[in-house]
């Protein structure tokens, strides 16, 4: 399983999302370009020294990305607020991608409409969204949960 952040622009989600990762055993996907730079201080600040712990890829673009995906015979299962299904109802498998959108603006819509799932996270009313870092959080450790992946002390 993996995690994919489509165009992150914050740099300190991004190194959440990294430290996260890097102690889930979990594998990133990057799909650029991103709203900063992998070397500036903000990210190297959240991640700490994870990266050494991580593996991590980094895709030219959407397409580049899709059509690897395609290639390699993952789901991908976009998490937005735009969705009925939730999280908690459905069964992950080993070759998904949990695919996360941009902190400023998701996903566009011609993303949401070639994805294999879309599932969102119950919240209460009237609220926008959960911060991308958190909302990553919550899904990857009832995936891991689910699929029995969590590393071994």
């Amino acid at each position: 399983m993996r995690i994919a952040l489509y165009q992150p622009d914050i740099p300190q989600n991004t190194g959440n999302i990294f430290r996260l990762a890097a102690c889930l055993g979990l594998t990133i996907d990057i799909i650029e370009p991103t709203g900063f730079l992998f070397d500036e201080n903000r990210f190297k600040r959240a991640m700490m020294d994870y990266m050494k712990f991580l593996t991590y890829k980094k895709h030219t673009d959407w397409d580049m990305f899709f059509d690897w995906t395609k290639k390699n015979n993952y789901r991908i299962i976009l998490l937005t607020t735009k969705s009925k299904k939730y999280y908690v109802n459905y069964k992950f498998k080993l070759n998904d991608i949990l695919l996360f959108g941009r902190e400023s603006a998701g996903v566009p819509d011609n993303i949401h409409n070639i994805v294999n799932e879309r599932l969102s996270i119950p919240m209460a009313k009237n609220l926008r969204s959960i911060n991308v870092s958190s909302s990553v959080a919550i899904v990857a450790a009832e995936a891991c949960r689910q699929l029995n992946i969590f590393p071994k002390s």
